[in-house]
């Protein structure tokens, strides 16, 4: 089989950069575009040179239709309402979409199941081996354990992210909801301030930091009656990001079309 042919959307961008570099290091697949948004400065731009590698011929493009239509696949970590305008694209060229983008809403959400009539996509608020463990250890002990042990999800990341919270985070949060069988969205504690009065039962928390150039800590704390449990992942490289969404599109290629997670990927639903 040929090398599975890979577009990078965000190309410039930090995230954009280090799936370039994926694809360069991973076998079995190839950039065959790297697209920014019109009006970039990028443009035209050599996008290997443009990564820290060698050149590499491909020039950095605004032109996505026309990269799609020749493409297997597209990375894609840009932001919510390119990530929807993306899936409408690869849908319409019947070309698996990796999404790794975070803040996605109900709305955005929404239209990638639509597009997944058509095409696979693969969507994780985290593409990393070690998270999605996590979250399937996560399930496995919020269905084990009751109600009467609270769960909050403590995240921390650098100065300049702009959703709250992360997109692991929530990740995190849906595991815990899925073992508990409950709809997180009417579990869910985003914000305290003030006299917030006694904890909920039952609900499941989020706390968020923001600060340095921290890259991802998470922490799931179920906390009981004189015991607590803490499971935690702490992410020190962003590369393994663009490692698992690499990983993701070669698994993804000739999937019928759907919506599927890293949990498939990685084969850890029985977990």
């Amino acid at each position: 089989m040929s090398d599975m042919r890979l577009v990078v959307v965000g190309a410039a961008g930090r995230m954009g950069r280090m799936l370039i570099r994926a694809i360069h290091d991973a076998p079995g697949c190839v950039l065959s575009a790297a697209i920014e948004r019109p009006g970039s400065p990028h443009l035209g731009q050599d996008s290997g040179l443009l990564a820290g590698l060698p050149a590499n011929a491909v020039p950095v493009s605004d032109d996505a239709a026309s990269a799609f239509a020749a493409a297997d696949g597209v990375l894609d970590f840009t932001m919510p309402e390119a990530t929807v305008a993306f899936a409408a694209l690869a849908a319409q060229a019947r070309i698996a979409h990796i999404v790794g983008t975070t803040g996605l809403e109900p709305p955005h959400l929404a239209a990638l199941e639509d597009a997944a009539r058509d095409t696979a996509i693969v969507r994780s608020g985290n593409m990393s081996l070690g998270v999605n463990l996590l979250a399937a250890l996560v399930r496995k002990v919020a269905a084990t354990l009751g109600t009467d042990w609270d769960i909050e999800i403590v995240e921390m990341h650098h100065r300049m992210k702009v959703d709250a919270p992360s997109g692991t985070a929530v990740l995190l949060g849906e595991a815990a909801a899925v073992g508990r069988e409950v709809d997180l969205a009417q579990q869910r504690v985003a914000v305290r301030d003030g006299h917030t009065g006694a904890r909920v039962p039952g609900t499941i928390g989020f706390a968020t930091l923001r600060g340095g150039t921290v890259v991802g800590d998470h922490k799931v704390v179920f906390a009981g009656t004189g015991e607590r449990l803490e499971l935690a992942h702490i992410a020190e490289d962003r590369g393994l990001f663009a490692q698992g969404a690499v990983k993701a599109a070669l698994w993804s290629r000739g999937r019928a079309p759907g919506l599927y997670s890293m949990a498939d990927v990685l084969g850890l639903d029985g977990l």
